[in-house]
């Protein structure tokens, strides 16, 4: 069953018997623009941040409704981007909100207050495709079909690693979690490729026969899992180049994303099939690794790289969709427990703040949504 919502994202969820929901209900809403605030005078003009908002006070528009979290509003709406979203990311101490699209930007967002876009990097020569911060907040890494792998300083905006030795298009990119600062590739040229940042050139490559379209780490950053169009995940250890230990069958099509959970126990994949699957990855678990699978979301004929996440408690999951709508579930039950509607073109990615109960969502229509969540 999925619960009603209210407005392009409603944070909490109501019924009509709830206390002051008519009143807010009939309230005409209107949009109410706040100009982002440009720092140094670097960052895009046009960007934005809306919260959505009803005629009259902000006491009167909130009436019988319950604040979950530290946002202005249940629902921000921050625009900026030229061109699809392709991925957002919360830094690890919730503040930032970074995203990456098809202008070729990287795009900071402050959490609180208006949102403001007060920071773009730019380098890549095509779009980017995906994002990820490092584990203290200090950087972040990105991919790119420019065959290109960078790390950026997110405090001053700068690249300050070019990683170049794909040969075709860099489809996906993370870094490890701890130990040393590595970084995990995926690429068009049928490879996964770990990166040093302390070092110039690739230090382990990992062979497949087919595209790699999703990578990510474990949490111990041991091993690496990738998948790609041959439909399989596959974990390798990191220290070897060898075959690898673990060979995953299930999905029907192409796997588009790959994170792992919170305690490192399970990973969660999103493919073409139109399903989202959890894998057991700790060693000796026997029978079918793919635990659990959750349905709703849809992948269409842009056959685009969606992405999937887990919340920091390991409690709920999310994914992208080519429906346009955003996608939670409930991990012990499989329910969808959101299914927001809201933008106008397939959501790239939905992320989870590492703190508090709020969704970010970027989307192909240049949007990215805050939404508050229910306790």
């Amino acid at each position: 069953t999925i619960p009603r919502t209210s407005g392009a994202m409603a944070g909490s969820k109501r019924t009509r018997a709830d206390a002051g929901a008519d009143e807010i209900e009939e309230a005409e809403l209107a949009l109410v623009a706040q100009k982002a605030k440009v720092a140094g005078g670097g960052s895009n003009d046009a960007s934005t941040a809306i919260a959505i908002s009803t005629k009259g006070t902000t006491s009167s528009r909130l009436r019988g409704v319950k604040r979950t979290s530290s946002l202005d509003a249940p629902i921000m709406l921050l625009e900026g981007h030229a061109d699809g979203v392709n991925g957002v990311k919360f830094s690890p101490d919730g503040t930032v909100l970074a995203s990456c699209g098809a202008d070729k930007v990287v795009n900071l967002w402050k959490v609180s207050g208006d949102c403001e876009n007060y920071m773009m990097m730019r380098g890549h020569k095509n779009t980017v495709l995906e994002l990820h911060w490092t584990a203290d907040g200090d950087n972040l890494v990105t991919c790119s079909p420019d065959k290109s792998v960078r790390c950026w300083d997110a405090h001053v905006g700068v690249s300050v690693k070019n990683m170049r030795g794909h040969q075709a298009f860099v489809n996906s990119c993370a870094p490890s979690t701890r130990g040393d600062p590595l970084v995990i590739s995926g690429s068009d040229d049928g490879t996964a490729k770990l990166w040093d940042l302390r070092r110039k050139h690739a230090v382990r490559t990992f062979p497949h026969r087919f595209q790699v379209t999703a990578v990510a780490f474990s949490k111990d950053a041991s091993q690496v899992y990738t998948g790609g169009v041959d439909n399989v995940l596959r974990a390798y250890d990191v220290r070897k180049e060898d075959a690898p230990y673990l060979t995953l069958p299930g999905h029907t099509d192409t796997i588009t994303g790959i994170s792992t959970s919170p305690d490192g126990t399970h990973v969660l994949t999103n493919a073409m099939d139109c399903t989202l699957r959890m894998w057991d990855v700790q060693p000796y678990a026997s029978g079918d690794r793919c635990v659990k699978y959750f349905t709703g979301h849809s992948h269409n004929f842009e056959k685009t790289l969606l992405r999937c996440s887990w919340s920091a408690d390991g409690t709920r999951v999310s994914a992208g969709s080519s429906c346009a709508n955003v996608f939670v579930w409930d991990v012990d039950s499989r329910r969808v427990l959101y299914k927001l509607p809201g933008h106008g073109g397939t959501v790239g990615e939905v992320a989870f703040h590492p703190k508090e109960p709020v969704i970010a969502s970027g989307s192909a229509d240049h949007k990215i949504y805050l939404g508050e969540l229910a306790d």
